[in-house]
């Protein structure tokens, strides 16, 4: 058994800085400044050329910076888009003394990470995440990579990029789906935490977001869901053990988006992982004796806020050949994080395929 609150905290010294930042000229400033460079470019896909560099494109730090801009959409984290971006770093002189901007989405932070990490062996890259998915999940923790073969990344590497600035901003230019989509990720950070925090995310207005005001609440409570994955990430740089904690709702989930995109149907992540929370609690609550109450509240919130997913009994077979593809596996097994309670956190656990159809039956009816 882990316990969020209990475990021991080995301070693991990561060259990534993460900036809550009140002022975004001045600290994309000082966050250029403090990576060496001969080169500057700037990653950002079709969307976020249009409704985020405009905004600061005319900051003196970027003046001279080359933009990249790649497909929007996962559809476009792939070996294609990945190629584009070392093409142009490379048609456009950069060196391994260059330095990358990824300005975007969770797809440009993990794409643009792994390029910039790959390119000439590895050149300093700095993530200005522009989704709440991005600011909470992706573009925190080192983790980069692209889709391939039909796998939701499957490819990648850990790199930590020097700077991580968060400014919430941004979120003025997502819709509802986009800012639903990233809380997913801040309640499974409350589920881990404790239960004070994850109250706080259950009761939130979400439906209300991006009121502007709203937007100060909803800083602090990103700079607190972030705390909780640096505090894991730093005790677990290699996912081998308490980072797994992170894994919670990802194995159900990941399946869900693999599978949306074979069906020509793609769902966004955060609501591919909030169904996998909910089938996941399911199995805490028969496997681990997680409180019914908590998962009747949970279920009510993600049935509130995003709906229901249209799998039927008939695509069962292929949700468990899909998980059975989840790096998190060992051998035949597949491999889940569960919960005690809030903050208990439960990992390497299995289930049977009769109970992970219970559990996708629970998705269903329940």
């Amino acid at each position: 058994m882990l316990t969020f609150a209990s475990v021991i905290y080995y301070r693991y010294v990561m060259e990534q800085r993460i900036v809550i930042s009140e002022n975004l000229q001045t600290d994309i400033a000082i966050a250029i400044s403090e990576c060496e460079h001969d080169r500057l470019f700037v990653l950002v896909d079709e969307t976020t050329e249009r409704e985020c560099w405009q905004r600061i494109k005319q900051y003196m730090c970027l003046r001279k910076a080359q933009l990249i801009t790649i497909g929007a959409t996962d559809t476009h984290k792939d070996i294609e888009s990945l190629a584009q971006v070392w093409k142009a770093l490379g048609d456009n002189g950069a060196t391994r003394h260059s330095c990358l901007v990824n300005l975007g989405g969770g797809m440009v932070t993990d794409l643009g990470g792994f390029a910039a990490s790959s390119f000439k062996r590895g050149i300093d890259f700095i993530n200005i995440p522009t989704t709440l998915l991005a600011m909470v999940d992706a573009s925190v923790g080192g983790k980069t990579g692209i889709n391939f073969n039909g796998l939701k990344n499957e490819v990648g590497a850990f790199s930590d990029a020097k700077f991580v600035i968060i400014n919430t901003q941004f979120l003025q230019t997502l819709d509802a789906e986009n800012i639903r989509s990233g809380y997913a990720e801040m309640l499974k950070h409350g589920l881990i935490s404790e239960g004070k925090m994850w109250a706080e995310l259950v009761n939130f207005p979400l439906s209300k977001l991006p009121d502007t005001q709203l937007l100060t609440t909803l800083q602090r409570m990103v700079a607190e869901s972030i705390a909780v994955k640096e505090h894991i990430v730093a005790a677990d740089p290699r996912e081998r053990g308490l980072r797994k904690a992170l894994n919670l709702g990802h194995t159900f989930g990941h399946a869900f988006e693999s599978w949306a995109m074979k069906h020509d149907k793609p769902i966004l992540h955060g609501y591919a992982v909030a169904f996998g929370l909910v089938c996941e609690l399911y199995l805490s609550v028969v496997k681990m004796g997680f409180p019914t109450d908590r998962i009747r509240q949970m279920v009510s919130f993600i049935k509130e806020h995003y709906g229901t997913i249209g799998i039927t009994c008939d695509d069962y077979d292929e949700l468990i050949a899909l998980m059975t593809h989840d790096k998190k596996n060992t051998a035949d097994t597949i491999n889940f994080t569960l919960l005690g309670n809030i903050g208990d956190i439960r990992i390497n656990q299995t289930a049977s395929e009769d109970e992970i159809k219970e559990a996708l039956d629970f998705l269903r009816e329940g």
